[in-house]
């Protein structure tokens, strides 16, 4: 289900290491938040509708890990971990995220994701990843990340839709 309403937006500038990913929910930031830090949201929303993802680590504190593992439907499996630099509830998240599936290591991203408040009950969440070189960023956005992060997003849309009936 494309959400119209709340669009996601990618910008990747020209020859330069990082994105950012920009997205409106029709939720208070610290039910946004939650659905961050919380692993029985967490899974229902993270990744694309074709895959399944379950986490192996999570622990959403300052100094914490995390990996998930998600698999498609003929059970090919995509690792992903992290670790916690600081999570400020319910202003920000800042840490890494490295994706097992490449041939070398030291494709290492810093995150930072801020939960900004809206008049409204609303809540805007800015992502910046920030990438070890421009030819990793444009990698990422080749791969399909775009399309990923918004089913995403449309996901924990629906989640937040069932949380405020």
């Amino acid at each position: 289900m494309a959400s119209t309403q709340n669009p996601t937006r990618v910008t990747a500038e020209p020859n330069k290491q990082e994105l950012f990913i920009t997205r409106e929910f029709d939720a208070p930031r610290d039910v946004v938040f939650k659905a961050y830090t919380d692993p029985e949201i967490y899974v229902q929303w993270m990744g694309p509708r074709d895959l399944t993802t379950t986490l192996e680590v999570f622990e959403p504190i300052s100094g914490g890990r995390w990996r998930f593992i998600q698999k498609d439907k003929h059970g090919n499996a995509f690792g992903f971990h992290g670790v916690n630099h600081e999570v400020l509830a319910p202003e920000r998240i800042i840490g890494t995220f490295e994706f097992e599936g490449l041939p070398e290591s030291g494709h290492v991203i810093l995150e930072t994701s801020r939960f900004e408040e809206l008049p409204g009950g609303r809540t805007r969440v800015v992502t910046q990843s920030v990438f070890q070189s421009v030819a990793d960023r444009d990698g990422m956005v080749a791969s399909g990340m775009e399309h990923g992060t918004r089913e995403s997003y449309e996901r924990l849309d629906e989640i937040l839709a069932t949380r405020r009936a």
